[in-house]
């Protein structure tokens, strides 16, 4: 028997999908059904290229809605203010210093909810991965594009 893994979260990362979710469903698989039928009133299908272009995106508002419904039902929603230690693991806000001392902030994160942009990295991603299970004076070398990288772990918050 097959298992389904799970997708942990956090919550405003849970609600964003929800929203996405409903808002795919109650607005624009509606719309586009609308111009579905605007565009089979002008006649002929096979050269109505209104017609090809709303049912491409009822195609793709379709696979959107199974792949969120999908992430949602595997949802594991984890709060970090509830955990607690030295330890890093799903949720929590890692402070590091870098090869050249400077210092970065990192929350983890599930793959929906990431960017690097704003300090949240997921918990699949090559450094996500290399911090999950350090503990705070850890040094970490990660493997990226651009070469290694080398990290210290300076603090580890549940925020």
């Amino acid at each position: 028997m097959a298992t389904i893994e799970k997708l942990p979260m956090l919550a405003d990362g849970h609600a964003v999908l929800v929203s996405t979710l409903r808002r795919l469903k109650e607005t624009e698989r509606p719309e586009v059904v609308e111009q579905i039928e605007v565009a089979r009133a002008h006649g002929d299908l096979s050269e109505n290229a209104e017609y090809h272009a709303a049912k491409e995106r009822q195609g793709q508002i379709e696979a959107q809605v199974i792949e969120l419904e999908d992430q949602l039902a595997r949802a594991v929603i984890i709060d970090p203010t509830t955990l607690s230690g030295d330890k890093v693991v799903f949720g929590a806000t890692v402070h590091l210093l870098d090869e050249d001392d400077k210092k970065i902030v990192y929350q983890i994160v599930g793959h929906t909810e990431a960017d690097a942009r704003r300090g949240r990295i997921s918990y699949n991603s090559p450094l996500g991965r290399a911090l999950i299970g350090r503990r705070i004076d850890d040094e970490v070398e990660v493997t990226t594009p651009s070469g290694d990288r080398y990290y210290t772990i300076e603090a580890v918050e549940f925020i």
